[in-house]
């Protein structure tokens, strides 16, 4: 499946999931699939940021005002993880200022 989600997309975390704070570390279970998830640090910081609706680009800007990285790169980063979770169900997406965040399924 394709991501559909971009640098313009507002995302949340899905409510088919529960996660646990562990040191330097999140771990996410998939309720649905019974899969578990593991976040490094910079990747526990997100799931911490998609635990509300937030726009990617607000991703960004918080990752880059922690870490020494280029819009470029932190963007891909950002992109390549959000589509990672939306792939496995952990995070809803939704496309414009005015849409709501939505699940995106292999069939929308």
């Amino acid at each position: 499946m394709v991501s559909m989600i971009t640098i313009a997309s507002q995302v949340v975390a899905s409510r088919e999931q529960s996660s646990v704070e562990l040191p330097g570390e999140v771990v996410i279970l998939n309720l649905r699939s019974a899969t578990y998830f593991g976040l490094d640090p910079i990747g526990a910081a997100i799931w911490a940021l998609v635990q509300a609706p937030i726009r990617v680009s607000a991703i960004c800007d918080a990752v880059m005002a922690e870490y020494d990285v280029t819009r470029e790169r932190c963007e891909a980063s950002v992109l390549r993880l959000l589509a990672e979770l939306e792939g496995h169900g952990l995070v809803m997406s939704g496309e414009g200022p005015d849409e709501p965040v939505r699940l995106h399924t292999a069939d929308s």
